[in-house]
């Protein structure tokens, strides 16, 4: 498969790093504004460079992972759908949710997959905590509650915390709960950002389910974690450890997790969905949904007020069986 990766900034480089290791890729080229860097990168990874990511799709690729600035993912996604491409792009799918729907709307005109990085769906931790409360391991499950701070990246200049960071566990909560969320009141504030640079959500899903999520650029060390509430008892989940412990009124179990990088899983994913004419993971309507969410919650907090969240109406067109990203073998 013939592969290029757009953007090689921090995330960018390990997408270059995982697909030069594959053995079903071969990684064209790389493409970045930076001259400077894309030249480094190419020559420690054996690839070609461009400054134009233009020029890389003039390349006859099969594919592209796009790892460029929110406000540039639909410009970039659009040209690559043209120039015959499947796309990978990195969460959100956009910047609002028009450009996100045009994005979609497009990869199915064109028969194209377009898989959105939600990379912790990939982390195998949360596939065991999704099978868990499946089984019925926790009873009715009455709340789930996230926390994902850590020191702020200076690369981040285009968007708040909300839009950054909290589409994860958006994302990660609506499919455990297999539900979407109705309603969201946020509170949030800027210290040195000149967005929202900490907030905390309170969602309440159309089945009356609760969720949290606390996210913050101020703390200096990374905490990415997760609680479960069933009536029958509670989970947590590490995000960075891959450890879920389940805890009833008896025990305090650990469940067995395969230890996988997420990253490299989804990836791995997006090669063979391509191959396979697979079902995305993550569809559009889930990644919609998720950046409606994030963008609603901004709203809300400079409002003050509890907001309902719009539903994206996107029909689910494309065929195919849906593979669990936790089943994927091969390097």
């Amino acid at each position: 498969m013939r592969l290029g990766v757009i953007g090689v900034g921090k995330m960018g480089i390990n997408h270059v790093k995982i697909f030069s290791q594959m053995r079903d890729v071969s990684l064209v080229g790389i493409a970045d504004v930076n001259e400077t860097m894309v030249k480094d990168v190419a020559g420690e990874y054996g690839t070609t460079p461009y400054v134009d990511y233009r020029d890389l799709l003039d390349q006859n690729l099969d594919a592209v992972s796009i790892v460029v600035p929110t406000t540039l993912h639909r410009r970039v996604a659009v040209d690559s759908l043209n120039a015959n491409c499947h796309v990978l792009v990195e969460k959100p799918v956009a910047a609002t949710l028009e450009e996100g729907k045009e994005m979609i709307a497009l990869a199915r005109k064109l028969n194209k997959k377009l898989l959105v990085g939600h990379v912790e769906r990939f982390n195998p931790a949360v596939g065991i905590l999704k099978e868990l409360i499946d089984d019925g391991v926790l009873g009715n499950i009455v709340s789930v509650s996230s926390k994902r701070v850590g020191p702020y990246c200076p690369r981040i200049t285009d968007c708040g915390i909300i839009l950054d960071l909290s589409p994860h566990d958006i994302d990660v909560i609506s499919y455990l709960y297999n539900d979407r969320v109705r309603e969201v009141y946020s509170v949030a504030g800027a210290t040195f950002h000149s967005q929202e640079d900490h907030a905390m959500l309170m969602l309440k899903f159309r089945r009356g389910n609760a969720g949290v999520i606390e996210t913050s650029w101020l703390p200096p060390h990374r905490v990415r974690r997760l609680n479960v509430v069933g009536d029958s008892g509670v989970a947590t989940l590490d995000f960075i450890e891959q450890k879920v412990m389940v805890y009833d009124k008896n025990w305090a179990r650990e469940a067995n997790v395969d230890r996988k990088e997420p990253l490299r899983n989804e990836l791995r994913y997006f090669v063979n969905l391509i191959a396979n004419n697979e079902q995305p993971f993550v569809s559009g309507e889930d990644s919609l949904h998720a950046l409606s969410v994030a963008l609603t919650a901004i709203e809300s907090y400079k409002s003050g007020r509890v907001l309902r969240v719009p539903l994206p109406d996107i029909a689910e067109t494309e065929t195919g069986k849906v593979v669990n990203p936790f089943r994927v073998v091969g390097g």
